[in-house]
Formats: C-alpha cells, sequence, structure tokens
C-alpha cells in the first residue's frame, strides 16, 4: 500500500521593502533583539551559508580564500560578522571595508576581525583578474537592501559594483544583491550572484533571483512574527540556521 503524499507547502513570501523594514523594527522593540544580535545572527547564518554552497574539500583554488568586500552601513557589518565565522570555520577571508563607519558597533566588528588576523586590503584591484585568481568567491555585503534606495552610485559602492559585474568568480550576496533596484525587471548593470542569502525573509526584490542557490537566514523569527508577515519557510534540517529555498 503506498503511502500518500506529504502536504505541499505553500512558497516562501516575499516582503516589500516597508514590510522588511516593519518586521525588523519589531524585533528591535517588540520582541528586545538588539541590534548587536541581529548583526551577528545574521553574520553567523550568511557564513553556514557560505560554507554549504562552497565547501572547503569542493574550493578551486589549494587555499580558501574569499574576498569579503563590505559598505559604510549595517549590511557592511553582517560582512564583517560573516569574515569572522569564516575564519572559524577555516576560510581565509580577507575584507575589504574602504569606508569605515564611525559607530561604535561596527568599530567592535572590525577590531574582532583585526584580532583574529583577518586581513584588510587597502585598495580594491581595478585589473579583474587579480580577484579571480587570487580569490574562490567573493561575499557582496556592499549595500543589501540598503541600496533599493538608489544609493548605489555613490563613492566608494559605486566603484566596487563597477568591479564586481566584471568577475568571474562567484558572488555571494548578503540579503539583497547590492545594486539591485526595485522592480520586476534588472538593469543591464545589476551584479549577478551566483548565491543569495535572505536574511530573516526573503524581499520582494529577490524574485528576479536566477543564480544557483538561495538560501534563508530565518529560524531566529518568532513563530508569532512569521505568521502575522505571512511568512511560510521549509522547514529547517536538524538544528541548521538556513535553508536552501
Amino acid at each position: 500500500m503506498s503511502s500518500a503524499p506529504s502536504p505541499s507547502r505553500e512558497p516562501p513570501r516575499y516582503l516589500s521593502q516597508a514590510e522588511a523594514e516593519a518586521m525588523e523594527k519589531e524585533l528591535l522593540e517588540d520582541y528586545r533583539f538588539g541590534r548587536q544580535q541581529l548583526i551577528e545572527i545574521w553574520g553567523h547564518a550568511c557564513a553556514v551559508a557560505v560554507t554549504k554552497a562552497f565547501p572547503l574539500r569542493s574550493l578551486r583554488r589549494r587555499q580558501p580564500t574569499l574576498l569579503v568586500a563590505c559598505g559604510p552601513a549595517q549590511n557592511g557589518a553582517v560582512g564583517l560578522v560573516c569574515a569572522r565565522h569564516l575564519r572559524s570555520f577555516d576560510y581565509e577571508p580577507t575584507i575589504f571595508y574602504p569606508k569605515r563607519s564611525p559607530d561604535p558597533l561596527h568599530r567592535d566588528f572590525t577590531t574582532q576581525c583585526e584580532k583574529m588576523d583577518i586581513p584588510f586590503l587597502s585598495y580594491l584591484p581595478t585589473e579583474v583578474q587579480l580577484i579571480n585568481d587570487a580569490y574562490n568567491a567573493v561575499v557582496d555585503a556592499v549595500l543589501g537592501a540598503e541600496g533599493t534606495q538608489g544609493t548605489e552610485g555613490t563613492e566608494p559602492c559605486a566603484a566596487i559594483l563597477a568591479t564586481l559585474r566584471h568577475v568571474r568568480i562567484p558572488i555571494v550576496s548578503l540579503d539583497v544583491p547590492s545594486g539591485w533596484l526595485p522592480g520586476p525587471v534588472g538593469g543591464s548593470g545589476d551584479i549577478s550572484p551566483d548565491v543569495l542569502v535572505s536574511l530573516a525573509a526573503p524581499k520582494e526584490v529577490a524574485r528576479r533571483f536566477r543564480g544557483r542557490r538561495h538560501f534563508l537566514a530565518g529560524r531566529f523569527v518568532p513563530e508569532e512574527l512569521r505568521r502575522k508577515f505571512g511568512l511560510s519557510p521549509p522547514e529547517y534540517p536538524g538544528s541548521d540556521c538556513v535553508v536552501a529555498l
């Protein structure tokens, strides 16, 4: 006798920018998550997603090198935490963080990376082949959702994105691919990430993602908040903090 088919789960809901901001506000104000706590949760989950997309044994280079490009706002802070955890997972991250935030929290994350002997680049090579030859992948923590407001044209973000558009190694974007603007159709100059890690819930702009792997880092979101925003994430395997969409 054949077993009955398991009920199909609803596809994940994609949040608008306003909804994503409202959910983060509730996490901070109503559920009393600290901003440092959220960034730490997200950064750790992003590092775990990188290990799933690019296991050490699968890397094309002998050295497990990764370039982590960080912007000056919250997405960049998530990138700093991600780099620190990647170092703990035996990868060799290098950080490019050209416009350092004066926020004390961001300075703390920077110090933690420096104390773990993670190198910081003083400049990003304009010769793309140098990046292709030196690293296995690039972690895009430049703008994230902040870039959906059109800030991708400001320096130094514009120069970073101009370089990322031409790299041939895989890109892992955190939350939202940097420079992507809202709408069903992307621009001709958009970067093309191989992996996307959505934070808390996938964002509407991520519907355009056509890369190899899409992960969700939202296990920590309280069940009541999931119901309020109509989220229906897949079941997280075991004790994993990320799940593939």
